[in-house]
């Protein structure tokens, strides 16, 4: 048997794993989505388009690959329609192509889930998590509260019975919130959703995955969000709902541990993160808000502004060892062309000490960054197309992150495009 490769984010997410994921979907003959709900943006730029996905796998545009929504995700019917509607009018059918299929044991979400997320984030005003309101967080509750309802449930002769049981659920709890709502045109796009996702096939992902090794074929993980989202291990509670790290591969498409092969960890030349929580490295800033302009840092999905800062290399170290990270992958280093000086992170002082891992109160004591200075490149990279004119500086900012990290930096994102990613071992 073959094993599963894992490609994941190492920072707060939106490290750019959809992309590295196109870049290397001709190379397997399965990728599948894990985790996580359309609360993912994965932004994917080739012959001059731009495509965003929120819950189907970046392999959608290899013609020879077959992609997997695997049973950890959590599906708004709603809007995979909508992007596989958009793909269609795009000219890409991956339906019609029978290269895409959905675990039956991935569980739905309701309208209703999306009205608790905003009603309890209203309740919280200025402690809220940040939730992009897309229902993840109450699908996730009702996943573990073992009320949820699975796509495998839409085809039985009962799904409006059990649908109508878990929203009277919501309902009630609605009914101790000051939220207004009416379900009416929700309700009504959801079940023409229904019918439509009962078209594409739907699988058992743990043996359709298992089936894949046992022939020999190649199967990448696609994560989403990052590993310090975790709901483990992540900065809680400002975290997903969700395991973003390798383990949530596991368990997400029914895989063994020891089927796990290599683990791409993506992590930003910088980092960013969005919603509420802790960021020591955070620039509130000049500096900070020419980091945002330059790399375009705004949500795929919700079109939020990133918080931006310097990369942060204790919470990289945590990330790695987590994960079992075997190569990195670099992004966006072109965003970092026109520094004179870029800054990396290599310690915090916490509680009167220096130390080089994450505490686990850094939510309520804000540690503070040891800055190292790095002499920047200077250099348009986005045009660089060979290892060979990659700029000496640039060279040794990914040579001083290898030594620190002590794991090898496989690939560098020099720009959006797919065509803008090198090779360099």
């Amino acid at each position: 048997m073959t094993q599963v490769d894992v490609l994941l984010g190492l920072q707060w997410g939106d490290e750019g794993k959809g992309k590295i994921v196109d870049v290397l979907s001709p190379q397997y003959d399965l990728i599948a989505r894990f985790q996580g709900g359309p609360n993912a943006g994965h932004t994917l730029e080739f012959d001059g388009k731009k495509f965003v996905l929120n819950t189907i796998p970046s392999g959608i545009f290899n013609e020879k690959t077959m992609n997997l929504i695997g049973n950890g995700v959590v599906i708004d019917p709603i809007i995979l329609k909508r992007e596989l509607d958009n793909l269609k009018a795009a000219g890409h059918d991956p339906v019609a192509k029978g290269k895409l299929v959905i675990a039956r044991k991935a569980h739905l979400i309701l309208p209703t889930h999306q009205l608790l997320d905003a009603a309890n984030e209203q309740k919280m005003g200025k402690d809220k998590i940040g939730s992009t309101l897309k229902g993840i967080g109450p699908t996730y509750m009702d996943k573990t509260g073992r009320n949820g309802l699975r796509v495998g449930d839409t085809t039985l002769p009962d799904f409006k019975e059990r649908y109508n049981k878990l929203v009277e659920k919501h309902k009630e709890i609605l009914s101790h919130y000051e939220f207004e709502y009416d379900l009416t045109e929700k309700e009504a796009a959801f079940f023409e959703a229904i019918e439509f996702i009962k078209t594409i096939p739907h699988v058992d992902s743990e043996h359709y995955v298992n089936g894949f090794l046992k022939e020999g074929k190649k199967v990448l993980a696609e994560g989403a969000q990052g590993t310090l989202l975790d709901i483990d291990f992540g900065s809680y509670p400002f975290v997903t709902s969700s395991n973003t790290t390798t383990a949530g591969a596991c368990t997400g498409l029914g895989i063994a541990p020891n089927r796990i092969g290599n683990v791409y960890g993506i992590f930003k030349a910088y980092c960013t993160r969005v919603g509420g929580g802790p960021f020591p490295t955070e620039l509130d800033d000049e500096v900070g808000e020419n980091l945002r302009q330059v790399g375009h840092e705004f949500g795929a999905t919700t079109g939020r502004a990133r918080r931006c800062g310097w990369i942060d290399i204790p919470a990289l170290k945590y990330a790695i060892m987590l994960n079992g990270v075997t190569e990195l992958i670099m992004m966006k280093a072109d965003v970092l062309d026109g520094f004179d000086t870029i800054y990396a992170c290599t310690h915090y002082e916490h509680n009167g000490e220096t130390i080089d891992y994450m505490p686990y109160d850094i939510i309520s004591v804000k540690p503070t960054p040891v800055l190292k200075a790095i002499e920047g490149w200077k250099t348009d990279v986005t045009k660089v197309n060979q290892v060979a004119d990659i700029p000496a500086k640039l060279s040794a900012y990914i040579a001083f992150l290898e030594k620190e990290l002590e794991v090898p930096v496989k690939y560098l994102s020099v720009g959006p495009d797919r065509v803008q990613t090198l090779e360099l071992i």
